[in-house]
């Protein structure tokens, strides 16, 4: 059970009715008349935080059938974009427009599942042997246990959630220990819609908990495919688990994200897009811009602008539609900001912008801009999930490359220039190692059209667009004959 209740960050918490049994209820934000319409998502006092809707089972449904249950639960989300993204924004912190920009991307994705219902499958090869025919199938991998964080507890689901039911399999999603509601909500949301169809609910099962109910999903046998999103540190725990039963995993781990600025870059470009990507969402996006590498001759122009950008921040509350930024989700994120900040003076860098927390209700603290630091500081090759920006000098287009490849993570990576050789070089084998590499935009917002992952301690996994499908399905080559001989394969004879 989870109950509602103000919290100390200064956004909502949902804590366990028995930790807050003696809470009254007058202190139940849903009884109050600023936050009645959490009762649209179907919300009260207590909510049940596992649903796994009456075991059942209706035979096979074939793909295109699947994409049209898809197509109505991303309907279903459209009619509540509104009171889902409030809840987000409510529960995780972010900004109200990125709460409801979060519901969107499930949305969208549905959309694009629907269509590729209608297009997964596999080749039709030649065969050497006469009368034979070479196919490849494609099958659902069966039970997909979705491991999602709190810093995107919409969409992530959202998008393993989509392209798993188009292809044929069902889900049990365990959403992050501090976004309860939210799961709650959007599982709501589905349940409706599989009910509408006569589908049994446990086809989209959900439970709210913590490492514990992680650990189970990760070492039971049933679990056919574990799609884990969060740290590198627990990331490699979940793979370690799953691989020792020779289960499968898709791992969207941490990033340690670079944009490199050339001398010909056009700064009307480079300064949003420094700001936003390092900014947005209080600096806690696998994708945020954590290291900002500039050429010499424009190093301290840069620096200059962003500043003052960084300055011009509308901070507030994340229901307000003029803030910009708001609190970092937890006390704990607070603490892990100051202590990065002490490194980073201690390992010689200095603070030209931010670097306090403000004396406000909330976790809210200064974003913050840090020069002076070597390229291999220790602190740099950090991922700290705070709204911190290491500001780099370098000299040369090899040396620029090769500080955005030596991070453990190879998560998003974007340059800044004119100059398409090096846009070229940038995209090639020695160019940059992240599953994202972008040119002239920033290293956050990624379209889900395309494959969203990343290598090396990233973890390699890929999911909404492109062929990231086939991770959730299990490929099968099939050999037919239709002769009546039997030729060999490499020319065997067998007589």
């Amino acid at each position: 059970h989870w109950r509602m209740s103000r919290g100390p960050s200064g956004t909502c918490v949902a804590r366990g009715l028995f930790y807050q049994q003696s809470a009254a209820m007058s202190t139940l934000l849903i009884n109050q008349p600023k936050y009645a319409w959490l009762k649209e998502l179907g919300l009260s006092e207590d909510n049940d935080g596992v649903y796994n809707g009456n075991w059942g089972g209706k035979g096979e449904i074939p793909a295109p059938k699947r994409g049209e249950i898809v197509r109505q639960i991303g309907d279903a989300l459209r009619k509540k974009i509104k009171v889902l993204g409030s809840l987000v924004s409510l529960e995780m912190g972010k900004i109200y427009v990125e709460g409801v920009g979060e519901v969107q991307e499930y949305v969208d994705v549905c959309d694009y599942a629907v269509g590729l219902s209608r297009m997964i499958g596999g080749p039709v090869l030649p065969s050497e042997r006469p009368g034979h025919a070479l196919i490849e199938m494609w099958n659902p991998v069966g039970l997909v246990g979705i491991i999602t964080a709190f810093n995107f507890p919409v969409a992530v689901y959202g998008w393993n959630n989509a392209i798993a039911l188009i292809c044929g399999n069902v889900c049990l999603w365990k959403g992050a220990p501090t976004t309860p509601l939210t799961s709650v909500a959007v599982t709501k949301i589905v349940a409706q819609v599989l009910e509408q169809n006569n589908l049994p609910g446990a086809i989209c099962s959900m439970t709210c908990g913590g490492a514990d109910i992680g650990t189970a999903m990760s070492k039971d046998e049933r679990v056919d495919l574990v799609s884990f999103t969060g740290s590198t540190h627990v990331g490699k725990m979940v793979a370690m688990m799953v691989q020792e039963r020779f289960g499968r995993n898709l791992l969207e781990l941490g990033g340690n994200n670079a944009i490199i600025v050339f001398e010909d870059a056009d700064l009307n470009l480079v300064v949003p897009s420094a700001v936003f990507a390092s900014v947005g969402t209080a600096g806690q996006r696998c994708t945020t811009t954590r290291r900002l590498m500039l050429h010499g001759s424009i190093h301290d122009v840069v620096v200059e602008r962003v500043a003052k950008a960084y300055k011009q921040v509308r901070i507030g509350d994340p229901w307000d539609p003029s803030t910009m930024y708001g609190p970092l989700h937890t006390k704990q994120a607070v603490d892990q900001y100051l202590a990065a900040i002490e490194q980073a003076k201690q390992q010689g860098g200095t603070v030209v912008c931010g670097g306090k927390v403000m004396d406000r209700p909330g976790n809210y603290v200064e974003p913050t801009i840090i020069t002076g630091l070597a390229h291999d500081a220790p602190i740099v090759h950090t991922e700290t999930f705070v709204p911190i920006l290491y500001v780099l000098k370098f000299q040369t287009e090899e040396e620029a490359f090769a500080w955005n490849n030596e991070v453990k993570q190879g998560l998003s990576s974007s340059i800044f220039t004119k100059d398409m050789g090096r846009v070229f070089r940038w995209l090639g084998p020695k160019g940059s190692d992240c599953g994202i590499v972008n040119v002239n935009i920033p290293t956050s917002g990624a379209e889900i059209g395309g494959a969203f992952g990343g290598e090396k301690h990233t973890g390699g996994g890929r999911e909404s667009g492109s062929d990231s499908w086939k991770q959730y399905m299990r490929r099968s080559t099939c050999t037919i004959n239709y002769s009546k001989d039997l030729p060999l394969a490499q020319g065997i004879k067998f007589e």
